[in-house]
């Protein structure tokens, strides 16, 4: 690429879930390139309204659609794979980053985590056959294959860690130049997650449920209960959070139905409430206390990090890479994700973070994860890439 040429670019996800976090990681990175001159191509099977809004909103954004015929999840990400690199070979980008584990990306982007590192953590709470069923399992043998393969190819310039976790797992498990792996943490739009949501939404938010204002809520948002700790947060929230207090439970889940009986068993179904997946969440983070996250495995997860921006204090595991931004006993609390204990004394301790300095420092562990900061962060990135010629196979 020439230089002060705008940058082609071609983004890969194969199918957009309006409630993941890779999904928004996409739409911020794209709003921030297209706005610093980037030309970006979004190739996948689908996408719904917001990524077409982005595409309506910028001519410097298209979506590329790639849709080949598959049977079974294992067809479907290798025909999906096999399409985007016969795609991009008719294509003059200058750079390819893949949110799908691609042999032909030049950047990977790793916001899913390493799929074998995720296996191993989710054999620890599992009994022998559970083990062998991961380990006989075609699609996740079939996976592994797919992840090594894209951590060996002589194509990958440079994977983006969101989280020093998932570089430290990365480097665990593959051999890889370390000098590749680049930690860049999601932006977050600082503007629309603030602490003064609060004023805005919190009184009628807990009215319409019968909240008094002393109350104490506890807030959890996201997709996947079983990964996301929703069954392991139940009993504990059961346990000791105070008899007065509250939690809710925004994210879609097959399995919702089986978590309000839970709830109903424990004797707590009158104080816990699940929502479904929502598009706007703000006004949950604004009536919350405390935003909890008991996840097996979560690289870095968007909602922690909106909770923050927010001001609410967070816990989390140390399997999640928001972890890195907590501070214990100042803006929140970190367990492992099975210490069924520490995450019960966690949910006691957090009536004691209502304060202003605790949500004060909760802000501020935010502070440097604007939109514009990862976005620069990104473009230098990309910058070097394209100054540095592609190391040719060996």
């Amino acid at each position: 690429m020439k230089r002060g040429q705008a940058l082609r670019m071609a983004i890969v996800r194969q199918r957009y879930n309006p409630f993941g976090g890779a999904e928004r990681f996409i739409e911020r990175a794209v709003s921030g390139l297209a706005e610093g001159g980037a030309a970006i191509s979004i190739i996948a099977r689908s996408w719904q309204v917001r990524a077409e809004q982005a595409s309506a909103q910028s001519g410097a954004v298209r979506l590329v659609r790639c849709d080949p015929f598959f049977l079974g999840r294992m067809w479907r990400d290798a025909s999906f794979a096999r399409s985007v690199c016969r795609m991009i070979k008719g294509e003059h980008y200058d750079l390819v980053q893949s949110h799908e584990r691609l042999a032909c990306c030049d950047v990977f982007r790793a916001g899913d985590g390493v799929h074998r590192q995720w296996l191993d953590l989710r054999a620890r709470e599992l009994g022998p056959l559970g083990r062998l069923a991961i380990r006989l399992n075609p699609y996740h043998r079939q996976l592994l294959a797919t992840e090594r393969r894209m951590f060996a190819s002589h194509r990958l310039r440079a994977v983006i860690c969101n989280s020093a976790m998932v570089r430290a797992d990365i480097e665990r498990h593959f051999v890889i130049d370390p000098g590749k792996l680049h930690v860049i943490y999601n932006g977050i739009d600082l503007q629309m997650f603030h602490p003064a949501l609060r004023t805005l939404h919190r009184a009628e938010q807990r009215a319409s449920r019968g909240i008094s204002e002393q109350a104490m809520v506890y807030l959890l948002v996201g997709s996947g209960f079983e990964r996301k700790g929703v069954f392991r947060l139940l009993p504990a929230f059961a346990a000791a959070a105070p008899r007065d207090s509250h939690l809710v439970v925004v994210g879609a889940d097959k399995r919702i139905a089986l978590a309000r009986r839970l709830a109903q068993r424990l004797g707590i179904g009158e104080r816990v409430y699940f929502t479904g997946g929502l598009n706007e969440v703000r006004p949950f983070y604004a009536m919350a206390d405390c935003f909890v996250l008991p996840t097996l495995y979560d690289p870095f997860p968007n909602a922690a990090i909106e909770a923050l921006a927010c001001g609410l204090p967070v816990i989390t595991t140390h399997q999640s890479g928001a972890a890195e931004l907590i501070r214990d006993q100042l803006n929140g609390q970190v367990c492992d994700a099975l210490d069924a204990s520490g995450l019960a004394r966690a949910l006691a301790q957090a009536p004691h973070w209502r304060t202003e300095v605790h949500r004060s420092a909760a802000r501020e562990a935010v502070a440097g994860l604007s939109i514009a900061a990862m976005s620069a962060r990104l473009l230098a990135l990309y910058s070097a890439l394209l100054d540095k010629p592609a190391q040719p196979p060996q």
